[in-house]
């Protein structure tokens, strides 16, 4: 368990500790077979809806379009995320104090942190997309043409793989020569950061300054969007048209509530300032976090293929190709 000198992601490292014990439910046995079973057949749908959704956004020609050029972007992303993190998560059920290497926990947690990072800069990105085709349909083509969206796309992934090397790269850095038991199911970078024995409020500073801009800008720059929408959509004369123009955008809607709401609920809920109440405390906050891991991925291509019309086409036009062939 103990070593000198280390390498993490090409730099020197100097810690005691070579491995870190992940605690999961190991408190809560009796929960853990439940939650191996319902995290399992969430992942299994992840890998479904999110496979189905690219499968039919390449396949299909009438799709080749900016908005499921995200969309396809989005679903690559999910499976991405929940990749990096749900066999791990479901491993701890069946391992009590699951044991992770040093160098396996830096690879978890900078993937999981460029994924999420890109996400939110990616529904910025589309919320543009359904700004332009809502407030400016007429110059859609020319705006949104794909000298600009692949670009935009590209950046979302670089903006977000950049900032995870920076945080990641921070954190593995910091001396952990004690404690090396994280009291979660991966390596979640704020649980990791508690283990640190030197100063922190550098990392603090960097992941604040990283909040502010890709959570708090994409959120200001997707209200603004949705300002002008609505504006657009309450000028528009007729009661069909304006139903239409909403069906455009309500899915990507509903995907940003459901993913900055359970941010919020998650990082902005009062804690319990009970030591009693400690455990129930931790309980619910992993709980919270399986949720933001697994549950948003999972509710995306149900959102975008229940409230969209050209997706239900194209997954049933996929189907009946099957059985034909």
């Amino acid at each position: 368990m103990w070593q000198s000198r280390s390498t993490v992601a090409g730099f020197n490292q100097t810690s005691s500790v070579i491995s870190f014990i992940l605690l999961g439910l190991s408190a809560h046995p009796k929960l853990e077979k439940a939650f191996f079973v319902l995290i399992l057949l969430m992942y299994l749908v992840i890998l479904l809806g999110n496979g189905v959704l690219i499968l039919v956004t390449v396949t299909d020609s009438r799709l080749h379009t900016p908005m499921y050029f995200f969309l396809g972007n989005l679903s690559f992303l999910d499976i991405c995320y929940t990749t990096s993190s749900v066999p791990l998560i479901l491993d701890s059920f069946l391992t009590p104090r699951k044991t992770i290497p040093f160098s396996a926990c830096a690879v978890q947690m900078f993937l999981s942190f460029a994924m999420g990072a890109t996400e939110c800069v990616l529904l910025g990105m589309m919320a543009f997309d359904r700004y332009v085709a809502i407030c400016n349909p007429l110059r859609y083509p020319e705006i949104m043409s794909k000298a600009a969206y692949v670009p935009m796309a590209a950046g979302s992934w670089a903006a977000g793989i950049m900032n995870s090397v920076i945080q990641t790269s921070q954190a593995m850095r910091l001396p952990f020569c004690g404690d090396n038991v994280i009291n979660h199911f991966t390596c979640e970078i704020l649980a990791v950061l508690k283990l640190a024995c030197a100063d922190i409020s550098v990392n603090v500073i960097s992941m604040g300054v990283a909040n502010m801009i890709f959570l708090a800008v994409p959120v200001l720059f997707i209200f603004i969007s949705y300002v002008f929408i609505l504006a657009t959509i309450l000028r528009i004369p007729s009661a069909e048209g304006r139903k239409k123009a909403f069906s455009t955008c309500s899915a990507h809607l509903t995907v940003v509530v459901v993913f900055y709401g359970t941010i919020l609920f998650m990082y902005g809920k009062p804690k319990s300032k009970d030591p009693l109440g400690t455990d129930k405390q931790d309980l619910s906050d992993k709980l919270i976090s399986l949720f933001y891991g697994v549950v948003t991925p999972m509710l995306n291509p149900i959102i975008y293929s229940l409230r969209n019309k050209d997706v239900k086409a194209a997954v049933k036009n996929l189907v009946t190709k099957k059985e034909f062939h």
